[in-house]
C-alpha cells in the first residue's frame, strides 16, 4: 500500500491514538479546551439538557446515582414517559409537587416496582 493513500493514513492515525503520548496530549488538549471555553460548555450543556435525548440522560443518571439496577433501562425510561397516572393511587401525573411523576424501585435490591406520584413514592419509602 502506498504510503500516501488515504487508506494508510487512516490505519497510521487509528494506530497513532492508541499510544500513550497521543492520549496524554488529548487529556491536556482536553483540559486546556475545558478552561478555557467554559462558558460555551455551560450554555451548550444547558441547551442539551433541554433535548429529549439530554432530559433521558440525566434522569437515567439520576436514577443510577440513586440505586436503581436494571438490566433494560430503555424500557423503564419508556414507560415513565408514558405514564400519565400514579400506578397505586391512580391519580394524573404532573409537575405539581405532590403529584409529580417519581420513579420508585427497592432501595435494597435496586430493582425498579412503579413509577408513582410523590406522596406515594414519600409513603412508601
Amino acid at each position: 500500500m502506498p504510503k500516501n493513500s488515504k487508506e494508510y493514513h487512516k490505519l497510521y492515525m487509528r494506530e497513532y491514538r492508541k499510544t500513550l503520548k497521543c492520549q496524554e496530549y488529548e487529556k491536556k488538549y482536553a483540559k486546556e479546551y475545558r478552561q478555557n471555553n467554559k462558558e460555551k460548555l455551560a450554555e451548550y450543556d444547558k441547551e442539551y439538557n433541554k433535548t429529549d435525548k439530554g432530559l433521558k440522560v440525566s434522569r437515567i443518571s439520576k436514577w443510577r446515582f440513586r440505586g436503581l439496577i436494571s438490566e433494560d433501562i430503555d424500557k423503564i425510561y419508556e414507560r415513565y414517559i408514558l405514564t400519565e397516572e400514579c400506578d397505586n393511587c391512580g391519580i394524573l401525573l404532573d409537575e405539581d409537587e405532590a403529584t409529580k411523576k417519581c420513579m420508585d424501585h427497592c432501595h435494597e435490591t435496586g430493582q425498579f416496582r412503579n413509577i408513582l406520584c410523590k406522596s406515594c413514592n414519600t409513603i412508601r419509602g
